[in-house]
């Protein structure tokens, strides 16, 4: 029986592909790090544009809707803002497919323009008293033309960085990403802070609260050059070269997803716990700590004092993730969500800027364990030929359900039952499904994407992984 066993693996050895320099794609850091940080400065420009939204919510309840129940017109600015994530889907299902069929580069070229576009013109709006029932009618245009680019950003910037990124270091590289999405959030937190602080609460109300979003032109055109100069991904070369993208035209969306449901499953699960609790503290907190009686100035001050602690460990725990595996530090992630968002939300509750700042600080430390793993955790779900559109829809369905209706949700949540606790259990809620989703998911950590050859760094890595391949085949 032995020795039947023997020959059987002999024989699997034997038909086992031999693994070549030429199929290994080499990408030097140089290379690597020239993509990863315009895609990252792209990343925060378009979160720039989320965050003053988010920071302003309270002063465009006022200016674009009637007069009248400060709480429904603050319910009628985080519904606009949650208007904008309900065409997220559309806008990934017709980006993402695009992006494997011309490219990565292109379409988040396209998405920076009409994100920094309607952004420049929400401040541009007339106000309710001005036009009236146009106001807000075109303030939701406007954001759903944000949603709508915005769907074919994060899928698309996150294949980009773990397309390039070699195999080991792709959590590293990966971590780039939110980085630059809390870089979008700080700047927009600070400037609508300075401009809180330096203007009185007239001036602010009246046009100070423009400066942010007009602010996002010159923004826009930094990405848009930074993206144009880039080469395209290693992985979509490669398709191009075997002729793979020819077909893909020929696809539908069907055919696109057939065969991913489960990874598809997975993404909307991990992207709803990340999501959720990624806007609660960054987009919702603000509205939050200024409902509480909290200084709208301070509020912001402690999340940026947090969201800069977050950018000095974000890069430490995607490198973490590289060694131990992305599973251990989303699963840490999760638990930390599940045991300590009552503790963190009574400190918040409390009041007093220790306080305050000690609960933001506990959500932030679970959170960046999502921040860290995720972007490379989430394009390695699924196949190089579709993994742009099936990342993009099913990262924004979970964005549209979950994540984007976190402020209308929670206030509303508050407002019907009076408990100021809501918050904390919606965070407990969105780290039980995340440990659920992580248990479930396979460790993809110093693996090649699926469907794409080996990446490493150097050529004496390549040259390396061709011995130990030859020496795994030969034993």
């Amino acid at each position: 029986m032995s020795r039947h066993r023997s020959l059987f693996r002999a024989a699997e050895r034997r038909r086992r592909p031999r693994l070549r320099k030429s199929d290994i794609t080499v990408t030097e850091e140089a290379q690597v790090s020239r993509a990863v940080k315009a895609t990252m400065l792209g990343n925060a420009m378009e979160w720039y544009d989320f965050g003053v939204y988010a920071y302003l919510a309270v002063i465009i309840g006022k200016e674009f809707f009637p007069s009248g129940n400060a709480t429904a017109q603050t319910l009628s600015s985080l519904a606009t803002f949650a208007a904008a994530f309900l065409v997220r889907p559309l806008g990934g299902m017709f980006f993402g497919p695009l992006g494997d069929r011309v490219g990565r580069k292109k379409i988040l070229a396209l998405t920076m323009i009409m994100m920094s576009a309607a952004t420049l013109a929400i401040g541009l709006i007339p106000s309710y008293a001005t036009i009236g029932f146009w106001a807000p009618v075109l303030l939701v245009l406007c954001r759903m033309v944000q949603g709508f680019s915005t769907g074919g950003e994060y899928g698309g910037a996150a294949t980009f960085i773990a397309e390039y990124a070699p195999d080991k270091r792709r959590g590293f590289w990966g971590s780039f990403l939110e980085f630059g999405t809390l870089i979008g959030y700080t700047a927009a937190a600070v400037l609508v802070t300075v401009l809180q602080t330096v203007l009185s609460d007239s001036s602010m109300q009246s046009w100070g609260w423009r400066i942010p979003f007009m602010v996002a032109a010159p923004l826009g055109l930094i990405g848009l050059y930074l993206r144009m100069r880039l080469d395209e991904s290693p992985a979509f070369q490669k398709m191009e070269e075997s002729g793979s993208v020819e077909h893909a035209p020929k696809r539908t969306l069907r055919e696109t997803f057939a065969g991913q449901w489960r990874a598809m499953a997975l993404c909307i699960a991990l992207v709803a716990a990340f999501n959720i609790t990624d806007y609660m503290l960054l987009s919702y907190m603000p509205t939050y700590l200024t409902e509480l009686g909290f200084g709208e100035a301070g509020g912001l001050m402690s999340i940026v004092v947090v969201m800069v602690i977050l950018m000095l460990l974000i890069n430490s725990v995607g490198r973490l993730s590289d060694r131990v595996g992305r599973k251990p530090v989303l699963m840490a992630g999760s638990i930390a969500f599940v045991v300590l968002a009552v503790p963190a939300f009574l400190l918040i509750k409390h009041g007093g800027t220790a306080f305050v700042f000690a609960g933001l600080l506990i959500l932030g430390l679970a959170l960046v364990c999502y921040l860290g793993a995720m972007s490379a955790s989430l394009p390695a779900l699924f196949p190089t030929e579709v993994r742009y559109g099936s990342l993009s829809v099913g990262f924004n369905i979970s964005v549209s359900l979950f994540g984007g209706t976190t402020p209308l949700v929670v206030a509303a949540l508050i407002s019907a039952t009076g408990n100021d606790l809501m918050p904390a259990f919606y965070t407990m809620l969105a780290g039980a499904v995340g440990a659920i989703a992580v248990f479930f998911m396979t460790e993809t950590a110093g693996k090649p994407l699926n469907g794409s050859p080996p990446s490493v760094a150097t050529e004496e890595e390549a040259v390396e992984l061709v011995e130990q391949h030859r020496a795994s085949t030969a034993t």
